[in-house]
């Protein structure tokens, strides 16, 4: 007989549930993961490892929390917020609209100047960066959920294999840190601003949790099955340790690419996506530039496509719960939200073309400064009275949650 785990039924589910896990970790594998990590290897070397892998932990319960949630009550994260007592919903609302729009300018204009990297003038970013905010708007607003869902494990699929394979080929051809390299040690103060674009959006801001509640309705519409407790948490690891291996995996080709190498890294887009590539290809081989260029452009593409989808939609929920005679109007309200979103983000890219990291810093610095607020709303929303006691965080998840 099958065991109940190994019902050909239950594996059916299982497989309709997967999905918005999937899609945090599109979100997560994107600036924090491209610029941060690797430049964390890159400048400092295997140095800073633990404190990645500290952040990824510590915020690992709140990520958690807005997929078990919904699961356990059949209703959104945005939801149990309102339960706490509505002024956590506009706090949330006035935190979404300060980091969506910074995050979203921030990740475009990376996947602008990336692609820029395939021969094209550096001039033509502004316009290829709102090319590809048109696209993705037009990708959400056509596609829905649905095309969301499938463009996310494509590209997933696509960046792991690419960048495994380029990892592989760095631990081959070895550091190109002279051995008497004397290292830089990140435990300075002025190391420390560093520090905390790391971890603002190490593995992503926090109110990613809102993004995958919201997403496992539409899965939900997409497939007809509403997920389990059990489906939801091995979709939420599936895509939350693909995002840790990942992080580990830029790390260490800065680590084996960059470091040593005495090169400064560049602000502005253009220099920064063209060093990115560059330093990558003259140390496996120059052959390997569309695969790493591949790998760079796919990973902020995906992850601009999520954040046109998931600020909106979270912010489009909020207004449904603060306003009764918005709640039968969330399409409506949703798509004014991605027009709205992306004509920010346009303008703010044309007068940040010139310091992608600048933008991309203040954008992780906000996001270290709000993901404390929103990681203790969690918490006290998975721990309220509608929430089935055996759903509730037990000892290790309460201890992890009060410490991170």
């Amino acid at each position: 007989m099958l065991g109940a785990a190994e019902h050909p039924g239950n594996r059916s589910n299982l497989l309709k549930a997967i999905g918005p896990g999937i899609l945090v970790a599109c979100s997560a594998i994107g600036g924090s993961h491209l610029v941060w990590s690797t430049q964390a290897g890159a400048q400092y070397g295997w140095s800073l490892i633990g404190l990645i892998l500290l952040a990824n932990l510590f915020k690992f319960p709140f990520f958690l929390y807005g997929q078990r949630y919904t699961a356990a009550t059949q209703e959104s994260l945005l939801a149990g917020y309102q339960r706490q007592g509505i002024v956590y919903v506009y706090i949330f609302l006035v935190i979404n609209i300060l980091t969506g729009i910074i995050n979203t300018a921030g990740v475009a204009m990376l996947s602008g100047a990336l692609f820029a990297g395939y021969g094209f003038d550096g001039s033509r970013i502004p316009a290829f960066t709102f090319g590809i905010l048109v696209l993705c708007t037009a990708t959400v607003l056509l596609g829905h959920y649905k095309l969301l869902d499938k463009l996310a494990k494509l590209v997933v699929t696509l960046l792991s294999l690419s960048t495994l394979v380029a990892l592989g080929l760095a631990f081959v051809h070895g550091p190109v840190a002279a051995p008497d390299f004397v290292s830089p040690s990140p435990w300075t103060w002025q190391a420390f601003p560093f520090l905390v674009m790391l971890l603002g959006w190490m593995p992503a801001p926090v109110d990613l949790s809102a993004w995958s509640s919201l997403w496992m309705f539409s899965r939900e519409e997409e497939t007809g099955h509403f997920a389990t407790t059990r489906e939801t948490s091995i979709d939420f690891y599936l895509g939350y340790v693909m995002a840790v291996v990942m992080a580990v995996a830029f790390v260490a080709l800065g680590k084996l690419i960059m470091y040593g190498s005495g090169q400064e890294v560049v602000s502005g887009s253009t220099g920064f996506s063209q060093q990115l590539v560059s330093l990558y290809s003259a140390s496996i081989g120059e052959w390997s530039k569309p695969l790493i260029l591949t790998a760079a452009f796919s990973t902020m593409f995906s992850t601009t496509l999520t954040c046109i989808d998931g600020y909106p939609r979270s912010l489009a929920a909020s207004c449904t719960l603060l306003s009764k005679s918005c709640a039968s109007h969330f399409k409506q309200i949703f798509q004014l939200w991605i027009l709205l979103s992306v004509v920010a983000a346009s303008i703010i890219v044309l007068y940040f073309v010139d310091n992608l990291l600048q933008l991309l810093s203040f954008a992780a610095i906000v996001s270290f400064i709000t993901s404390p607020i929103l990681a203790y709303i969690n918490y006290r929303v998975m721990n309220g009275s509608n929430v089935p006691a055996e759903e509730r965080p037990g000892p290790f998840l309460k201890l992890l949650s009060l410490a991170g």
